[in-house]
């Protein structure tokens, strides 16, 4: 073997053997209490904690309903209505979609297409503006962006069309003049639910990393304000450091250099699944295991809880629910019936012990195949 050579296998040699170490050090450093030391009668909030975007109360999605009058003069009305989203390329938004169309077919209101702006503001805009032009009665739009889409959903209003937002807000917009309801999940319940389960898997005085959107964004706000806050009050030993993006499809470079220079790091709390999934393929490639929470639930992200790996939990959106009062909302409007501003769903803790009920309560359907032989090798585990 050249010097050289010998000189690398050493460097390898040593590198493996300080990553197997801290690999062991990860491991052995979460408490035997992790998940199971958590009480899930108890687990998440019973009501809705968090306040809208202007620190409205929320309302009830039962509050939504139509009576029979109105039922009748909503299919009598044959009203249009369009659909703007920020990707369709999420469990997420299909289940919204899913749960607006089924609603409004159900009333006899025709959606007249679903435009997907995959977060780029620029399309948004060109999205929203084609919309106006077909002349729907109504718009159901989850904004990108809160400032730069203003001025074009304040002309959705402006043309006589109802408006109704999902999840947040753009700025100087206000209900009822502008819009008439935003319908979101407890997305501050949500981190609280991620928050708990994740502390139970941190030693004392541990540090965990929060994988954060860097974009002022209301409802990826309230999760990330979720965690901090219930960290504060419950466990103030634990440290907690941030890392930020922008852009989605950066999540893996940007978690993987946030973990290599900040190897104290015991604990991981991602805003939502996909840049979870994403922290943990960067995790896997560096070798480390360590515990990871997040908020949503997606197909991937439940397999992965079903598997008991780092993978711990979510504090689940009900995205399908969500979509239901959301078109229950834009027919109360097109009927000029009031609507409150802003609708709060509730939310759901999954870990490993129910992720195939869960799977059926927000996804409305049986758990597929995949995940359901993830959860039979975990058993009795996962259930």
């Amino acid at each position: 073997m050249k010097q050289s050579a010998r000189i690398l296998f050493s460097t390898l040699s040593l590198a493996a053997s300080a990553f197997a170490l801290s690999t062991s050090m990860s491991l052995a450093q979460t408490p035997d209490t992790c998940v199971t030391g958590v009480d899930m009668a108890t687990l998440g909030p019973k009501g809705i904690v968090g306040q809208g975007p202007h620190g409205e109360k929320a309302a009830s999605p039962d509050e939504l309903k139509l009576t029979d009058d109105e039922a009748a003069k909503v299919k009598a009305g044959k009203f249009k209505v369009g659909i703007s989203m920020q990707t369709v390329n999420l469990d997420w938004s299909q289940l919204q979609v899913q749960g607006i169309s089924e609603t409004l077919a159900k009333y006899g209101v025709t959606v007249t297409g679903v435009a997907s702006a995959e977060y780029q503001v620029d399309k948004q805009i060109a999205d929203i503006e084609n919309t106006i032009q077909q002349h729907p009665d109504g718009i159901i739009s989850i904004p990108v962006d809160f400032t730069a889409t203003a001025p074009t959903y304040k002309k959705v209003g402006e043309a006589g069309i109802k408006l109704v937002f999902m999840d947040s807000i753009p700025v100087g917009l206000s209900s009822p003049k502008d819009f008439a309801s935003m319908i979101s999940a407890d997305s501050q319940g949500n981190g609280q639910i991620a928050a708990q389960i994740l502390a139970s898997c941190m030693p004392k005085g541990g540090t965990i990393g929060l994988v954060n959107f860097g974009v002022d964004y209301f409802s990826t706000n309230e999760r990330t304000k979720g965690v901090g806050e219930w960290m504060k009050k419950n466990r103030p030993d634990i440290v907690l450091k941030q890392v930020d993006f922008t852009d989605p499809s950066k999540v893996s470079q940007i978690s993987g250099d946030f973990l290599t220079g900040n190897p104290d790091v015991k604990g991981l709390f991602a805003v939502w699944d996909q840049p979870a999934l994403d922290t943990l393929s960067s995790m896997r490639a560096q070798g480390i295991d360590i515990p990871i929470t997040t908020v949503d639930l997606g197909l991937q992200s439940a397999i992965e809880i079903a598997k008991g790996g780092p993978l711990k939990a979510t504090g689940s959106q009900r995205p399908y629910d969500q979509g239901v009062a959301e078109a229950l909302a834009m027919m109360k409007a097109l009927i000029g019936q009031p609507t409150p501003a802003w609708v709060g769903v509730q939310s759901l803790p999954v870990v490993q012990s129910n992720v195939l009920e869960s799977f059926k309560t927000v996804f409305h359907k049986d758990p597929p195949a995949e995940l359901v032989d993830a959860c039979n090798s975990a058993k009795p585990k996962c259930n």
